[in-house]
């Protein structure tokens, strides 16, 4: 869970200082629920590997495809990423946004 979560949380830290508190908490609260739900065993094979996939193309500011496994994840397994997938949706969104790009 920890190479999927850490770049994540650097994401979160790269962004605050451009992003607003309250958004940044949000996305925050969000990834600690996708720790929660990875460390209780309560996520499958196929959302864990998208997620690795997802950090891999994050890392490599590779945002649409980034967003199309977002997506795929959405579609395919609502039920089990609906609480946390959101804040990894407006993490990408901002992490884009940030001026030089850095993740």
């Amino acid at each position: 869970a920890e190479e999927v979560l850490a770049p994540l949380r650097d994401a979160l830290a790269a962004c605050r200082p451009a992003v607003q508190k309250q958004v940044c908490n949000d996305i925050g609260r969000r990834l600690t629920l996708l720790g929660d739900a990875w460390a209780q065993g309560k996520l499958s094979a196929p959302v864990r590997k998208r997620m690795r996939l997802l950090v891999q193309e994050l890392r490599e500011q590779h945002w649409d495809a980034a967003d199309d496994i977002h997506r795929s994840l959405m579609v395919d397994h609502v039920n089990e990423v609906s609480q946390w997938l959101v804040g990894v949706k407006r993490l990408i969104a901002e992490v884009r946004s940030l001026p030089a790009a850095e993740p």
